[in-house]
């Protein structure tokens, strides 16, 4: 009789995660994360660069067999905070530098019907990655061992990233970036995590590279600059506001005088509605817009002109990044704000 040969146990994972039956995937990608907590915290635990390729395989066929759109979203969420599963920041980054490998070897067999699934799951992954630095107070190490990873696998000419995963990443870069850390990244941080776009399109001869970065990045903070300077000013009278508030306060209590609070109570609609009234706060609604990051536009203009005056740039990479610089120098002759 011939012995049964036990499977690793990521393999016997991987399988599951890619069965036919969605009940034998859910309780696998449950498992899956057990496993991962358990086999991080041995004191001879994490896992091999080999290991992680084949769970990504199964989490990537897992991914590929859910159609239902809402299903998809809450498996890509879990699938993505898997990351946080992994208790160091080096097991974490191979977790990362698996799954943009597997997006990579893949991404030519997946059929039209099946991409903005994918497109969603890298999305939900690249959040994450980002959410697990702001957790480690976006720590300049951290920051800098990140943006090495992805410019490696994805953005450099030696990657193997194709077009499709090339164009998403800098398309959804700058969103989920302000969508995690809009409210803590100072301008400094936010140029440190937009240098290796600022070198790639300086080096690259791919003339798409350099087009999806020149849009993606560049005109996109020259566009979102009206935005943030709003969110800049609007921060600095809400401060000031504070202030005034706390010293009106005080005078009031030393004059006796009743709390405007007292007027806080007033119903809604009723016409004396205050500052904080309905319909007030509606139109504040309609005209509120995304989270946007802050920059120093004269650093980043500096920072783009270094890479691209360099002697082994392209002329053709050169002239599109000279007219990105002048649109930020402009901004920046335009400046009568603070800059974080």
């Amino acid at each position: 009789m011939v012995p049964r040969v036990q499977l690793a146990p990521e393999i016997q994972l991987a399988q599951r995660l890619a069965g036919n039956e969605q009940v034998t995937r859910d309780r696998a990608v449950r498992k899956l994360r057990k496993y991962i907590v358990a086999r991080s915290q041995r004191e001879a635990g994490g896992f091999t660069h080999e290991e992680l390729l084949k769970v990504w395989k199964g989490l990537f066929y897992c991914m590929w067999m859910q159609d239902k759109l809402l299903l998809q979203e809450e498996l890509g969420r879990t699938i993505s905070q898997l990351i946080h599963a992994f208790q160091t920041t080096e097991a974490q980054h191979l977790f990362l530098q698996t799954f943009w490998q597997t997006m990579n070897r893949e991404w030519t067999g997946i059929d039209r019907l099946r991409l903005d699934k994918f497109y969603l799951l890298m999305r939900m992954v690249l959040n994450e990655s980002l959410v697990a630095l702001k957790m480690q107070g976006w720590e300049e190490r951290q920051i800098e061992q990140l943006l090495e990873l992805l410019t490696t696998e994805i953005l450099h000419p030696d990657s193997q990233a194709p077009n499709g995963v090339k164009s998403h990443f800098i398309e959804i870069f700058l969103e989920e970036l302000a969508r995690v850390g809009a409210a803590e990244l100072t301008a400094e941080q936010n140029l440190k995590f937009i240098d290796p776009f600022c070198r790639i399109a300086a080096q690259t001869k791919d003339s798409l590279v350099l087009h999806n970065i020149t849009q993606g990045i560049f005109e996109t903070i020259v566009e979102q600059a009206p935005f943030a300077i709003e969110d800049l000013m609007n921060e600095l009278e809400e401060e000031e506001e504070e202030e005034e508030e706390e010293m009106s306060e005080e005078d009031e209590q030393e004059q006796d005088v009743p709390s405007k609070k007292l007027f806080e109570k007033l119903p809604e609609g009723s016409g004396g509605a205050g500052p904080d009234g309905g319909e007030e706060q509606a139109g504040d609604d309609e005209d509120s817009v995304g989270a946007v990051l802050q920059f120093d536009y004269e650093a980043v203009a500096n920072r783009l002109f270094e890479m691209a005056s360099q002697q082994n740039t392209p002329s053709q990479n050169r002239k599109r990044l000279y007219k990105v610089i002048r649109k930020l120098q402009g901004l920046a002759e335009g400046e009568h704000w603070v800059v974080r």
